[in-house]
């Protein structure tokens, strides 16, 4: 069905049709852009080194493509599928270098399809999306300096290391798992490279920036992820409740994966035995199984709550993996099937999208983000001669407004400690609690549903 020397023309022809297909699916059937792309930029109309909630990365991407594209929903849905993308690429071309298959490492990346996370989440672009294109860059700029030993693979290695910090922090356990990989290296090879430090150093200086932030503010984003895994008050029962259902979770994510994995085997009688020697299999196992082993023990030793979403660039070289251990084992017989079931996934997941987009209609995604700046606009431009320079409020009503306004305010959560340092000669508006804001608001007061608009502005 597949032909080597059409493998390259297949693998361009799914590239094009994944970004194309989940870049207009989302952005015909929403109304408005979703809440952690809306958070991205808010974050991003007043960049700095880090926010109360993430690092600074997804900020930084999604103000870039603001100030190419401007206030354009489909921007953001395109720049979520460049990075799924691109990701596909890089998989594809370690795939080739393992499995010396291009039909097997084809395969590798179409099994990933199985997995929703590379789906039907990909709309939206957060900093789950965001670490997924430096996951497998770490990945494959790690293995090529410890094969190759060139430098700039050790720079490479390093820069997208932190990059990926940069986007989230749970990126760390990827790299425990390269550090377990480094550990097994030396006691295999029995000898130290100086270039080891290269990308130790390039990683500390990519970071400093962030760190000094991270000190300045009190560790705050630190202390919200905290938060968020319920480790305040975890009992011993808690801990064996958290890890059970993360172990549900995980095997009802990758269910649709290992049954098209099963599809494309000669047989379900399969004896494997981890080789120690197989310096690729072990590599394989440390940035795959040790991550999702690793994120196991920390909700079952630490009693924390690991949220399904945090574990979407994990499974990025299942597929990969898994084809690598049962290379042997695979019947291109069986493409033909494997390949229908892998076009029934891949068409049903924008399909299933689309229903949920259209069928209801309570979603952040439906909220009239751009209608409601337009009302404040309009009702701006009668009161007030300046421009609206900063809006306050959440990240979702203020985010909102300060994506659609067209003088593309700076956000605020609040300006308790910045009153000092901002231009207030240029207009301001609190969004937030009707009732709250009607009776402190100094300025012009408005009302949309139960979001109040409270306007101070130049007369």
């Amino acid at each position: 069905m597949i032909k080597k020397k059409n493998v390259s023309l297949v693998f361009n022809l799914f590239l094009l049709t994944h970004l194309f297909v989940w870049t207009l699916i989302p952005f015909f059937s929403n109304k408005n852009l979703p809440l952690d792309v809306i958070e991205a930029l808010a974050w991003g109309s007043n960049l700095e080194w880090g926010f109360e909630k993430h690092p600074p990365l997804s900020a930084f991407f999604s103000e870039v493509f603001y100030q190419i594209f401007g206030n354009q929903d489909w921007a953001y849905y395109l720049l979520s599928q460049i990075f799924i993308v691109l990701s596909f690429v890089i998989i594809f071309k370690l795939a080739k270098e393992f499995l010396k298959n291009e039909v097997y490492a084809l395969i590798s990346v179409f099994l990933l399809e199985g997995i929703y996370f590379y789906n039907f989440t990909t709309p939206e672009f957060n900093v789950n999306v965001c670490q997924i294109p430096f996951w497998t860059l770490t990945v494959y700029y790690c293995w090529q300096s410890f094969k190759d030993d060139k430098i700039q693979n050790w720079v490479l290695f390093g820069l997208f290391a932190a990059l990926g910090v940069l986007s989230k922090y749970l990126f760390v356990y990827l790299l425990i798992g390269l550090k377990l990989f480094f550990i097994y290296y030396l006691n295999k090879h029995k000898k130290f490279n100086f270039k080891y430090f290269i990308p130790i150093i390039v990683f500390l200086l990519v970071l400093t920036p962030h760190l000094i932030w991270l000190i300045d503010n009190d560790y705050k984003t630190i202390t919200y992820g905290l938060k968020r895994t319920s480790l305040e008050g975890s009992s011993f029962f808690g801990h064996l409740i958290y890890s059970l259902k993360f172990s549900i979770k995980q095997i009802g994510i990758t269910l649709p994966f290992f049954a098209l994995l099963t599809l494309i085997l000669k047989n379900f009688k399969f004896k494997f035995k981890f080789n120690q020697r197989d310096e690729k299999l072990v590599y394989l196992a440390s940035v795959t199984i040790a991550p999702i082993l690793l994120m196991l023990l920390t909700s079952l030793i630490f009693g924390a709550n690991i949220r399904t979403m945090w574990m979407t660039p994990f499974y990025l070289f299942f597929g990969l993996f898994f084809i690598y251990i049962f290379k042997s084992n695979i019947n291109l017989d069986f493409l033909k099937r494997f390949i229908w079931c892998f076009l029934f996934i891949f068409i049903l997941s924008p399909v299933s999208y689309l229903y949920v987009s259209i069928s209801k209609d309570n979603k952040r995604t439906d909220y009239p983000g751009k209608e409601i700046a337009e009302l404040v606009q309009s009702r701006w431009d009668k009161n007030f001669t300046n421009k609206i320079a900063i809006v306050v409020g959440d990240e979702w009503l203020g985010g909102n407004l300060s994506y659609h306004l067209k003088s593309r305010p700076r956000w605020f959560n609040n300006l308790n400690s910045k009153l000092k340092d901002l231009d207030l000669n240029g207009g301001v508006i609190y969004t937030g609690n009707a009732d709250v804001l009607k009776s402190i608001c100094p300025g012009k007061f408005g009302q949309i549903k139960l979001q109040g608009i409270c306007m101070i502005g130049t007369r």
